[in-house]
């Protein structure tokens, strides 16, 4: 059975998907583009920068914010939209080269 084959392009933009994307794991996103776990952190080892994007964490319950406590916490969140909104055009940018690929391979 032939392995698949991904483009250098493909490669780059899975392992900035898992970088810029809080919280993912290397599972998470292999599942989620279609490529084994193994080929992810091979992937990542081989090209990723080393650097994650870093998540804000959940504000206590209960307890009164001070202004810089709310601006930092504000500040986390719109870090946070905005990797978000980087991961989901990634997605969508990886998303479109696939379809481009598989409409030239079916020859019906």
């Amino acid at each position: 059975m032939a392995g698949k084959f991904y483009d250098a392009e493909f490669k780059r933009r899975a392992v900035e998907l898992y970088e810029q994307t809080p919280g993912a794991t290397i599972q998470q996103i292999a599942m989620d583009l279609g490529v084994s776990r193994e080929t992810m952190r091979v992937w990542v080892r081989d090209l990723g920068s080393g650097l994650r994007t870093a998540s804000g964490g959940p504000v206590p319950v209960g307890e009164p914010e001070s202004d810089a406590a709310r601006i930092r916490r504000l500040e986390a969140e719109l870090a946070s939209e905005r990797a978000e909104v980087k991961k989901l055009s990634v997605e969508r940018d990886i998303l479109r080269s696939a379809a481009k690929y598989f409409a030239g391979e079916t020859r019906w």
